[in-house]
């Protein structure tokens, strides 16, 4: 570990001057919220931005508001707060209980929503729930803003479609239809501080308490170079009644869409079986709280 290379700090009162700023500097800039993924990747020589822009004492960027029975998170918003807020935890549960299993207490509450997802990390922890709950992420420059589905936000491992001289200033989540219910669950080696050896969102919407599948979402993390749908599970779940061989049926569709790498944390061919293991329960996991809502 290095110490940090130099660099110039900016401290913007506002979106528009940090907007500014990023579009002075281009590439030479980086912005910075919790720090803690750019600081230990830039002590690790990782990385050499001549200018930070900080964006922690900007209003209007921290904060949870209800919007049209939905939810609008700003970037800023430490992960903790996910875990506590109780609009967050009673409607939008399935992201409180990935913002639970992130990092340790110590760095979730320092780390932001924003810089979860801007870091495009094949296994970070909240865009796949975030994807599965159809979130969007509003991006602010100098002359516009514009909004985007976050299932279209990732491009590769670290690679985003920010635009230089853009920030991410919101999420927005839209309310869940009746009889919907969601779950994540991440495989991990410990219980924090730990990479997700693969993690599963499942989101699944019925048309009444004992009806059939009218929606469905199931998202694989950490077997690809970003969050993906299991497409052909999603599908093979509308229309059909929720049984425990359906999610069966669904969950085994789900290991054979993936394409993980072999690495220190677990092979391919486990990653695949993981898959189905955790694609089945989020799916039990996801009906249960359908059926309550």
């Amino acid at each position: 570990m290095h110490l940090l290379p130099r660099f110039d700090y900016y401290e913007p009162r506002d979106v528009a001057e940090a907007c500014k700023l990023l579009s002075q500097f281009k590439a030479s800039a980086k912005v910075i919220a919790g720090g803690t993924d750019i600081l230990v990747n830039m002590k690790k020589g990782l990385i050499a931005p001549e200018y930070l822009v900080g964006i922690g004492k900007i209003p209007g960027i921290s904060e949870i508001e209800p919007v049209d029975g939905g939810v609008s998170i700003g970037s800023n918003l430490i992960i903790e707060k996910l875990v506590e807020f109780d609009l967050i935890k009673k409607k939008f549960a399935m992201l409180s209980k990935a913002a639970s299993v992130l990092g340790s207490p110590l760095v979730r509450n320092r780390a932001t929503i924003g810089g979860n997802i801007v870091n495009a990390r094949p296994a970070a922890d909240l865009p796949p729930a975030l994807i599965a709950m159809g979130a969007r992420v509003k991006l602010k420059s100098r002359r516009q803003e514009r909004e985007i589905s976050l299932d279209r936000f990732f491009k590769g491992p670290g690679v985003t479609v920010i635009r230089p001289g853009e920030v991410l200033t919101q999420i927005v989540i839209d309310g869940p239809p009746p009889f919907t219910g969601g779950d994540y669950i991440k495989l991990m080696h410990r219980r924090s501080l730990e990479i997700a050896i693969v993690a599963v969102a499942s989101r699944i919407t019925l048309d009444g308490p004992d009806g059939i599948v009218t929606d469905a979402k199931i998202i694989l993390s950490s077997v690809a170079p970003r969050a993906v749908h299991a497409v052909r599970a999603e599908k093979a779940l509308i229309g059909e009644k929720p049984t425990e061989k359906l999610f069966e049926h669904a969950a085994k569709i789900a290991s054979n869409e993936c394409r993980p790498i072999d690495d220190i944390r677990g092979s391919a061919r486990y990653r695949c079986d993981m898959v189905e293991v955790l694609a089945k329960r989020t799916l039990r996991g996801a009906f249960v709280e359908a059926r309550e809502q």
